[in-house]
């Protein structure tokens, strides 16, 4: 279990782990729009202010910070400096650190909207609907607690290319804790350089972050984004099966594996796929693989 990690001593999603297993998977990671996607009303003047603010689901903090500042004109950076200020109902674990909890949803923007009326509007969305009955029941009866829920969640939506395989990929995430595996997931360490690539080498897996979720055990000591309600529906009720890698050959087509052998034949033909879409690029560097890969699931 790596430093910083919220305690996890009445899980069963803790047990020490074993010796690490070299995977790979490679899958699209958040999304790196960092460009908020805003409403104007009726007129369509230049200097119109907007009406609304779209938060897309899988956008990190520091993308919505960006979108905020923005939508209401202020100088880059304003957002952030702002959460001192805003009065977050965040859940201890998070330690004030609003990552997994600003929703991915439309909020109106009014004339007196701040940053700290957005961030404390999404933030209260965030606990209507992580808070239910069917979310905590399935947490519980997963081992885990919400703000686990909600880690495991924003993996999901980083790491799954439809909704889904949202499921599965949730089956592997626990597959892997479960078994003592390292996550190996090439989201964490995408949030951990603030980038989105697939494009993970080997140097990168070895980067010392608590993010890097090659070498360190369990699950990250934050979420890495805001998940949406499928990316949290799945993240309580993974889909039965037992699957341990994943890869997305290409668009439309992820395949889940228990099998080593054949999830290395798998990242193979990936590989294959993106030469060819890509003459020079490299290989994409994931959970596991014995090279630079894409990310396992």
């Amino acid at each position: 279990m790596q430093m910083n990690t919220p305690p996890r001593s009445t899980i069963r999603l803790t047990r020490r782990g074993r010796a690490a297993l070299i995977a790979a998977g490679a899958v699209v990671a958040a999304t790196a729009v960092a460009v908020p996607l805003l409403s104007v009303g009726g007129g369509g003047g230049a200097a119109e202010r907007p009406t609304s603010l779209v938060i897309p689901e899988g956008w990190r903090s520091g993308q919505v910070y960006e979108a905020v500042d923005k939508a209401l004109a202020l100088p880059a950076g304003s957002t952030r400096k702002s959460l001192s200020k805003a009065q977050l109902m965040l859940p201890d674990d998070a330690e004030g650190n609003p990552e997994g909890y600003l929703f991915p949803a439309t909020y109106p923007l009014r004339e007196k909207s701040t940053p700290e009326s957005l961030l404390e509007v999404m933030v209260e969305t965030a606990n209507k609907k992580f808070n239910g009955g069917q979310v905590t029941a399935g947490a519980q009866r997963n081992a885990m607690n919400v703000y686990q829920a909600v880690t495991i969640a924003s993996i999901i939506q980083a790491e799954a290319a439809t909704e889904e395989d949202m499921g599965r990929v949730a089956r592997v995430v626990f597959n892997r804790l479960e078994r003592g595996m390292p996550l190996q997931m090439d989201s964490t360490i995408n949030y951990a350089l603030n980038r989105s690539t697939l494009n993970t080498t080997v140097d990168d897996t070895k980067i010392d972050s608590p993010y890097n979720s090659y070498r360190r055990m369990g699950l990250p000591p934050t979420p890495i984004a805001n998940p949406g309600q499928a990316a949290m529906r799945a993240a309580v009720n993974p889909t039965p099966g037992n699957w341990l890698y994943f890869v997305t050959v290409k668009p439309g087509d992820t395949r889940f594996t228990a099998n080593y052998q054949e999830h290395l034949r798998n990242v193979a033909e990936f590989n294959q796929n993106r030469r060819k879409a890509s003459p020079g690029a490299g290989t994409g560097a994931g959970a596991g693989s014995p090279s630079s890969s894409p990310s396992t699931g």
